[in-house]
């Protein structure tokens, strides 16, 4: 058989054959804003907190309104915009993302997504984009909330056949992520100057998941407290001394 031969058969066959290379012209601003102001700061509240609470680990990537992609036609066709709120779990956390691109991550997908709904945008989130989460990215766990109803939040959890099941909600209203540890729950409050019903995460203790400056905060009172226990036991400590007799140093 000839050399000329060969060519033509291994071509016919398919063994010169080379998988088609994923797009290298993404885009990672759509240009469109979260639907409102509230929207915006019930993004960054979920990201923060987390980031808060697993400070001490890189093995997490969390993000928000940027752009998944997980197929040359979805990135050639500009038709799915990414996500308000999710979380990769044990991937480098230290790496910077403009947007998260499931070829170059070693085929990761998000473990954990919030769509923050809008009355314009619930069909979609509850329909459209579960089906995707549920079918192509096999999102163990997906919630979905509207920021101006606190009677919205919503949970599913994959099952063992890869379909979505309703999560229940304790007496509290909240639901549990399994794949992240914490509950999702409404807490009442102001942050950023607006006061809202937040989609907020408690620990399986149903603690409140603080933010950054919360917790910041909390450390000033805890070291207040502690100052106001020292003084109080020093003067406790003097009375005695001046009732034997003793007058104390100053």
């Amino acid at each position: 058989m000839s050399s000329t031969e060969e060519k033509t058969i291994s071509q016919d066959v398919g063994w010169d054959w080379e998988p088609p290379m994923p797009p290298t012209d993404l885009i990672f601003d759509d240009g469109e804003p979260l639907e409102s102001n509230r929207h915006r700061i019930a993004m960054d509240v979920l990201i923060r907190s987390l980031e808060q609470a697993w400070s001490k680990r890189n093995d997490f990537f969390a993000g928000g309104n940027m752009f998944i992609y997980y197929s040359s036609t979805q990135a050639r066709n500009r038709d799915f915009r990414g996500p308000d709120f999710f979380v990769v779990l044990d991937v480098d956390g230290t790496k910077s993302r403009q947007g998260w691109v499931v070829w170059e991550e070693d085929g990761r997908y998000p473990d954990v997504i919030v769509e923050l709904m809008s009355p314009s945008t619930a069909e979609v989130d509850k329909i459209t984009k579960k089906e995707i989460y549920e079918r192509t990215f096999r999102t163990p766990n997906y919630f979905v909330y509207d920021p101006f109803n606190p009677s919205s939040l919503q949970g599913w959890q994959l099952d063992g056949s890869h379909r979505y099941q309703p999560l229940e909600a304790n007496e509290r209203g909240w639901l549990w992520c399994a794949t992240l540890g914490f509950w999702l729950g409404i807490w009442e409050g102001t942050i950023q100057r607006e006061t809202a019903p937040w989609l907020r995460f408690f620990d399986s203790s149903g603690d409140l998941v603080l933010l950054p400056e919360e917790a910041a905060q909390v450390k000033v009172q805890q070291a207040t407290q502690q100052a106001e226990q020292e003084r109080q036991k020093a003067e406790r400590l003097a009375a005695q001394l001046r009732a034997l007799g003793v007058e104390p140093e100053v």
